[in-house]
């Protein structure tokens, strides 16, 4: 690791004038990711400017009934929220999902959005790779892609986005509220991340100096439902092949046959869902959401639905396989979410974590009955 400055910021407006006064230097927090990649000589920052003592670390309610959750809050207090569990259960699913106690301990709300990607010629330097170096080439379009994006790639990087926090809030419409020396701002996060395109170096929208303070989460109608699911190659912690964060309300039929149970399956009203482990960011699957909202809720609708959002899908040589591993995915959470039977897998792969609670989906209601910590 090569030698740098050390520093601890007193307060935002001071952490944000170290770093963007300084084109070398960089925010550092629970730095989970950012110092592997010292070590790795993936990232070489000259000075490091400490915020994690910064008042940033509460999530409190906001006036319409959100949550505005602190930058530097670590994932394991995110999750165990009370409120979080309650009313976003589809985010504690993802948090849960996403790495061992140890490191969920240490890991922020801010740094889990701004993690990179784990390509393995990222974070090899002998490597060239124009996310790390800008112009050398990427070495996974003849490489080894198992891992890599079908949607929305680019010749200059086929990298995807590792957090599974970050597909949660994608889906919940999560805004991310930013400090820059020109003042705040606040950015949706289906806009924070960036496709490649051919500046793959640039991850976020982020700006040198800009601090992450909060992401604030809108509330959710009453009755909406959210669950996470995520594929992966192995049980025990491990990056996603296949992630899919879905949120629902339904509207129920109003007819009824002479038993009184409806004749019809409910309608979807509103729909929102995100993919991980496909992408150089979150996806929002908005094809396979159009496609959805109004519709009554049958596995064949969301076959059709899901299918429409695949048609521009671009696989490599060694994974094809994500396109029906997404479909599959996809269809059994949204058969589990809108109580259709035979919710289970089929095919595409239910991989929940031995930690993470088993909740029916709808806001609010543990599957067990008990509210575990």
């Amino acid at each position: 690791m090569k030698p740098f400055d050390y520093a601890s910021a007193a307060s935002p407006p001071e952490a944000v004038a170290a770093v963007a006064g300084n084109p070398a230097a960089a925010f550092l927090a629970g730095g989970t990711n950012l110092v592997d990649h010292m070590k790795l000589g993936v990232a070489a920052p000259a000075q490091l400017v400490d915020i994690s003592q910064l008042p940033l670390n509460t999530i409190d309610t906001t006036d319409d009934g959100g949550l505005r959750l602190g930058a530097t809050v670590p994932n394991s207090d995110l999750a165990a929220h009370p409120l979080v569990r309650q009313r976003y259960p589809v985010l504690s699913q993802a948090l849960l999902s996403g790495a061992s106690g140890q490191l969920r301990n240490a890991a922020t709300t801010g740094g889990n959005l701004l993690q990179r990607t784990r390509c393995v010629y990222f974070q090899d330097v002998t490597t060239p790779c124009n996310k790390r170096s800008p112009g050398s080439g990427c070495s996974a379009l003849e490489g080894y892609t198992r891992y890599h994006a079908i949607l929305g790639a680019s010749m200059d990087c086929v990298a995807v986005h590792p957090s599974d926090m970050a597909v949660a809030m994608a889906a919940l419409n999560a805004r991310v509220e930013i400090l820059g020396p020109s003042g705040e701002r606040s950015v949706g996060l289906h806009s924070f991340h960036r496709l490649p395109g051919d500046q793959p170096q640039r991850d976020t929208v982020l700006d040198h100096g800009e601090l992450i303070t909060a992401v604030v989460l809108p509330p959710l109608p009453e009755g909406t439902r959210s669950a996470y699911r995520k594929v992966r190659d192995r049980a025990s912690y491990a990056f996603a092949l296949v992630s899919v964060a879905a949120v629902v309300r339904l509207e129920e039929p109003s007819d009824a046959d002479d038993g009184g149970a409806p004749a019809s399956p409910p309608r979807i009203a509103e729909v929102r869902l995100a993919l991980g482990g496909v992408a150089h960011k979150p996806w929002r699957a908005t094809f396979a959401e159009e496609a959805l909202r109004g519709q009554p809720a049958t596995e064949g609708k969301f076959r059709r639905a899901i299918d429409a959002e695949l048609q521009h899908a671009v696989p490599l040589p060694d994974n094809a396989f994500k396109v029906p591993m997404v479909r599959n995915t996809v269809v059994s959470v949204l058969r589990d979410l809108c109580g259709l039977e035979g919710g289970l897998d089929q095919g595409g792969g239910q991989a929940r974590d031995g930690n993470s609670e088993q909740r029916d989906g709808r806001t609010g209601t543990p599957a067990s009955g008990e509210d575990r910590p």
